[in-house]
């Protein structure tokens, strides 16, 4: 294995220096100076530096996640403006809320492109040639898949006939937390089943058996994983098919068996729809599958294909399930480790709702035989201090450290520099967050930072970044993640039952450890480890 690493890194560098070579003839056969434009690239290290850097990274199999301490050396060397790469089509790193702002709010339309490396071979495989809302180009299609998704799924009164389905995904938390009592659990993978469970129930429109949820669970974890290797075959298809064939029909495998999981259960709900078998008033919510029978492509004047659809509802799955629940891991491990917080929260949902229930030891799947009491959605909106604990999980702990890549659709200017149409533009998340000029304190877990008393309580923080960018969890502007209201409700949501039905404590002798690591988001090094305890004894 070391021996094929050798050569593939020897194959690497060849192919780089190749491309220095066409890169520096290039620039002499097109002579800058014969450009309009004489605005220079955005600063950063030399092009030597920069391919050490890249071998070293291919070599010990590094992520971006791993880089980041080298990204905030560079932010500090060359300001929060930098570039990398080759100065035909370097890759620029935006580490300021105010270039953030004027990049992706300001001059958006020009910055809302994916990079050409989204339409490589690979991915025109599994995201069915780019037809998903993360990795489309910025184009009619794209508009369309996402306005499909932002009216028919994720409009505020489509969002509330979901709420007997949230209900239910907390009835089987709470089931799997009682199964453990009074043992102490570790609860991620609690939390990422039953967000699991409410996307696939909102993606497909049916309360499934376990038995398939889990197989639903299992290809999608496994195409989660598989990404890391796509890597490869991004950057250099061809040569990687050549020294990775084995590796290659692997991730070929992968989609297959996403498509014969997802596609029986597609074809199923587009036959319910059209009147068979239907009549359920659960299922009267709209699923997403639902929404795409009538979709027509109207850049290539056709309806979305089978493989169309499997990608669509893999991104649905995979965008709303780890990334709030792994939100949702870190909130609650701050409220673990800051028990003074947690108990301000608790007095906060009883003076709304009052006290909790009992709830019952053992029980069927019927909800109503699960809770008696539930914080419920309209609730919510009078917890400032709930909403304020959810913003700043946010802002500690964002679930990406990095949006997913933008691409420029023409030469622009920002800042006094020029970023060359096509180039790469990446936005640092978590360093804006951390930033110690805007915000004080910054890696303390402070929720009172949003109590501002001159801010609407029903609107504190405006994380659209609209008007202005302090944080961008969710990214901002035109590509901003379309489903960041639906995830605010399901944080507030099971955060105010959880905290309402039971405390929550360390374990003795074991420290809430804050440390991270990279997965598909950046979750906790050491996953949280508490014991809980039901607020009112059980009946």
């Amino acid at each position: 294995m070391q021996t094929c690493w050798l050569i593939f890194t020897f194959t690497i560098l060849l192919c780089i220096i190749f491309t220095i070579v066409k890169s520096l003839l290039s620039s002499i056969f097109n002579n800058p100076k014969n450009k309009k434009n004489h605005l220079p690239l955005p600063p950063g290290p030399s092009t030597l530096l920069v391919l050490k850097s890249f071998l070293i990274f291919v070599w010990h199999r590094m992520t971006v996640f791993d880089m980041e301490p080298k990204l905030r050396d560079l932010k500090t060397k060359h300001g929060p403006l930098f570039s990398l790469g080759l100065k035909s089509k370097p890759t620029i790193f935006i580490a300021s809320q105010s270039l953030a702002h004027l990049a992706l709010i300001q001059k958006g339309a020009v910055f809302s492109d994916r990079p050409s490396s989204q339409n490589a071979p690979l991915l025109k495989i599994f995201d069915s040639n780019a037809h998903k809302i993360s990795t489309a180009t910025y184009s009619a299609t794209w508009r369309l898949l996402r306005r499909n998704l932002a009216l028919e799924i994720l409009n505020p009164s489509r969002v509330k006939s979901y709420s007997r389905a949230r209900d239910w995904v907390l009835s089987l938390l709470i089931r799997r937390f009682l199964d453990e009592f009074p043992e102490p659990i570790y609860v991620v993978d609690h939390f990422r089943y039953g967000m699991f469970c409410l996307l696939v129930f909102m993606c497909f429109g049916d309360k499934l058996p376990e038995e398939k949820i889990r197989d639903i669970e299992t290809v999608q974890r496994r195409w989660l994983l598989s990404l890391g290797r796509m890597n490869l075959f991004i950057l250099w298809p061809k040569l990687g098919k050549i020294l990775f064939g084995r590796q290659w029909k692997e991730l070929l495998r992968v989609r297959k068996d996403q498509e014969n999981t997802f596609l029986p259960l597609i074809r199923a709900r587009i036959t319910k729809k059209s009147g068979v078998d239907y009549g359920n008033k659960e299922e009267e919510a709209v699923a997403y599958v639902d929404t795409f029978v009538d979709l027509h492509l109207p850049d290539e004047n056709r309806k979305l294909n089978d493989q169309e659809m499997v990608s669509l509802c893999g991104e649905f799955l995979n965008t709303g399930t780890d990334t709030t629940a792994t939100a949702l891991q870190w909130i609650m491990a701050n409220l673990v480790k800051y028990p003074e917080i947690q108990d301000k929260l608790y007095e906060e949902i009883v003076r709304v709702v009052g006290l909790p229930q009992p709830l019952a030891p053992s029980f069927e799947d019927d909800r109503s035989a699960i809770l008696k009491g539930v914080v419920k959605e309209e609730h919510l909106e009078k917890m400032p201090y709930l909403k304020a604990i959810v913003l700043e999980g946010l802002r500690r702990h964002p679930p990406a450290h990095f949006v997913l890549p933008h691409s420029v659709t023409e030469d622009v200017e920002l800042d006094g520099y020029m970023i060359p149409q096509n180039a790469t533009v990446n936005v640092m998340v978590a360093d804006m967050g951390w930033d110690p000029y805007v915000w004080e304190d910054p890696m303390e877990f402070k929720p009172e930072r949003f109590l501002n008393s001159t801010i609407d309580s029903h609107q504190l923080f405006d994380l659209t970044g609209n008007k202005e960018i302090k944080m961008m969890p969710f990214g901002a502007g035109r590509r901003m993640c379309p489903g960041y209201g639906l995830a605010l409700l399901h944080l507030e949501y099971f955060v105010a039952n959880f905290i309402w039905n039971f405390e929550w404590k360390a374990v003795d002798g074991v420290e809430v450890d804050l440390s991270e690591k990279q997965e598909f988001t950046v979750a906790m090094k050491n996953p949280l480890h508490a014991y809980i305890f039901p607020r009112v004894k059980l009946v």
